[in-house]
């Protein structure tokens, strides 16, 4: 999901950008403007429309774009289009000529119609948009997705803002220490907090029977409602696997689990793999930078042995999402390596990625190294990149060599 995976980047930083300080309903007054005017030509927006929750109904509040008709100043919470966006949180109203529909009925112009529900009541939030031809129902249904369950994560991390010492200390609860011993491979893994509490983590599961596993994963935002869904994820990771359920499974069983729960950011990319001693790897990519297999013996224009990119799409933004397991296999003197945006998004004076080039290019300084001294060096290149300017998001790195 390509579509999807822009959507999710430029929703990412439409969220990095909100000032969660700012009194409620200016928070999200300013999200109508920001939001319209980033993804008004993406996702084919007329117009934004917000109403806020009053004793007597929905009051309009906000509205941007052309609209092209007269507006309801008042909407009827037990009436469409509230009623049903309250119902689904979501709801796209298709068709502006069906029978009870909320433009036939006169309560919006006659448009197709998309509305997303958040906060909780009594104090409630609805954004409409109004669409023009040639929307995409996808690419619309992620990004409304996406968007609500942000900003619920963004509502919710106003009330509980200052709580960093909490949000630290459920992370490094979860967060191992070193990685196991493990036959057959080395091991090694670092992750840097860009703030006091990040969203990045690793961790291993050791499966026994020549079987580990290891995931890493980057969360969207920061602070406790990061550290919450860092805490489901990893705590949902751990019980699949040990109930030996299939790994696509496992990933969309907890997909359904994020998808749910309003008290996290709700947005991982997870990358999980389960490595066989004798170097068969079986994994998942839900909507994570690839892990690279690098070869023992590059040749010239071939850096790299494979890209880890089957998979899915991120967690969370989506209810049904399916996931699909990838092979791969990692021969005697090859190196895995897994990293999160932090690595591959620091940018230098000029503005450019440190990027896979730069991360290739860290690997093979470090050809036939053991694996401590290729994670040194990927740190070591990716903060000279950028300079002195400090980490802008959270880096992590796991890599596993096969000795």
């Amino acid at each position: 999901m390509a579509t999807a995976k822009l959507l999710y980047r430029r929703l990412d930083a439409l969220f990095g950008g909100l000032k969660t300080r700012r009194a409620q309903p200016k928070l999200l007054e300013a999200f109508l403007e920001d939001s319209f005017a980033s993804l008004r030509e993406d996702l084919r927006l007329k117009a934004g429309l917000l109403y806020a929750e009053r004793r007597d109904g929905f009051a309009l509040v906000k509205a941007v774009g052309d609209a092209g008709g007269p507006l309801a100043e008042t909407l009827d919470a037990a009436q469409p289009p509230i009623a049903e966006v309250a119902r689904h949180r979501v709801y796209i109203f298709a068709n502006p000529e069906a029978e009870g529909s909320p433009q036939q009925r006169g309560l919006l112009p006659h448009a197709a119609v998309a509305g997303l529900l958040v906060g909780r009541a009594p104090s409630r939030y609805v954004f409409f948009f109004l669409l023009a031809d040639g929307w995409q129902l996808d690419e619309l249904d992620f990004a409304l997705n996406t968007t609500r369950a942000a900003l619920d994560a963004r509502l919710v991390d106003a009330r509980v803002r200052g709580s960093f010492r909490e949000a630290a200390e459920i992370q490094q609860s979860l967060l191992v220490e070193e990685p196991p011993v493990f036959p057959g491979f080395e091991l090694a893994a670092r992750s840097i907090a860009a703030e006091e509490v990040g969203g990045d983590f690793y961790d291993f599961h050791d499966l026994g029977d020549g079987l580990l596993g290891v995931a890493i994963g980057d969360a969207s935002g920061h602070g406790l409602p990061a550290a919450l869904l860092v805490r489901d994820v990893v705590t949902g990771l751990r019980m699949g696997i040990e109930r030996e359920l299939k790994v696509a499974q496992v990933f969309s069983k907890l997909n359904r689990v994020i998808h749910r729960s309003r008290l996290s950011s709700r947005f991982i990319s997870v990358f999980y793999a389960e490595v066989e001693s004798e170097g068969n790897v079986v994994y998942v990519n839900a909507g994570h930078p690839p892990p690279i297999v690098f070869s023992a013996h590059p040749q010239p224009g071939q850096p790299f042995e494979a890209e880890l990119t089957v998979g899915g799409t991120v967690i969370g933004p989506l209810p049904n999402s399916q996931f699909r397991r990838g092979l791969a296999r990692v021969q005697p003197g090859e190196v895995l390596v897994a990293c999160t945006d932090g690595i591959l998004e620091r940018r230098n004076g000029a503005g450019e990625f440190f990027d896979t080039r730069g991360l290739r290019a860290a690997v093979h300084d470090t050809q036939g190294q053991p694996a401590q001294a290729i994670l040194d060096r990927i740190f070591e290149a990716s903060s000279a990149w950028g300079g002195t300017r400090p980490w802008e998001d959270d880096a992590t790195v796991v890599v596993l060599k096969r000795t």
